[in-house]
């Protein structure tokens, strides 16, 4: 049974909390121990927002496009072998379905 954590960093900005990709994050992603990465969209009303979730050992991290550092995290996941380089296409391409797309799966 996978679990879901939030791992990144949360910091209050004024009455708004902002998530952070932060290098204590990233090494919290060990390439070795990820066993996959799947990217899809969330439907925010008038927009999509992509996410990506991270498993390691059988626990699922869940990250979006609007977290501090985001770009860090692609570029790390990025270097995983047959890491999925068309992964963005893939998921951006309907707009308002959640397009679920596996980037990575270790087995």
């Amino acid at each position: 049974m996978l679990c879901r954590f939030l791992i990144a960093d949360v910091r209050s900005a004024g009455q708004h909390a902002a998530m952070m990709i932060t290098p204590a994050v990233i090494a919290q992603l060990p390439l070795a121990d990820i066993g996959s990465v799947v990217f899809y969209k969330r439907d925010e009303i008038t927009t999509d927002l992509i996410c990506c979730d991270v498993e390691v050992a059988g626990r699922v991290s869940s990250f979006n496009e609007e977290a501090k550092g985001w770009d860090d995290l692609i570029a790390h996941l990025s270097a995983l072998p047959g890491f999925r380089a068309d992964w963005y296409e893939a998921v951006a391409s309907s707009a308002f379905a959640a397009s679920e797309t596996v980037a990575f799966d270790r087995r």
